[in-house]
């Protein structure tokens, strides 16, 4: 009798699963369709960080300060390293979330600072080795 139920639980069980993976199936070439369906029906668009080139601005305690004056040719920053950058009076903590830019115009997140670039290495924690 325990035995019965068993395999009638089991085999219930099995039925469910199934069901459930027929019922969302995609046909298409590597699943593509499924996919486009899915980002389709997506109804938030990208937040500002996500769309961002060169980080954020960031509130998070920064790894590190910064003192950019006029002989400072560069600065070197890690992906994803928040750094407190100062600037004559004036201090933003930014965070480099910048995946596939190595460098660019510190001018482009603090407008006025002309001259330095900042040089992006990959974190230790996601290089692939």
């Amino acid at each position: 009798m325990k035995s019965t139920l068993t395999r009638t639980v089991v085999a219930t069980a099995l039925i469910t699963a199934a069901s459930g993976a027929f019922a969302h199936e995609d046909y298409s070439e590597s699943g593509a369709t499924h996919w486009l369906e899915h980002v389709q029906a997506s109804s938030s668009q990208p937040s500002e960080r996500q769309l961002s080139r060169y980080g954020y601005a960031s509130s998070t305690t920064p790894v590190r300060g910064v003192i950019v004056d006029k002989d400072t040719p560069h600065i070197n920053v890690v992906r994803l390293e928040t750094v407190a950058i100062r600037v004559a009076d004036k201090t933003v903590n930014w965070t480099f979330d910048t995946l596939g830019t190595a460098s660019f115009p510190l001018s482009k997140i603090i407008p006025g600072v002309e001259g330095v670039t900042v040089y992006v290495t990959e974190s230790p924690m996601y290089r692939g080795g």
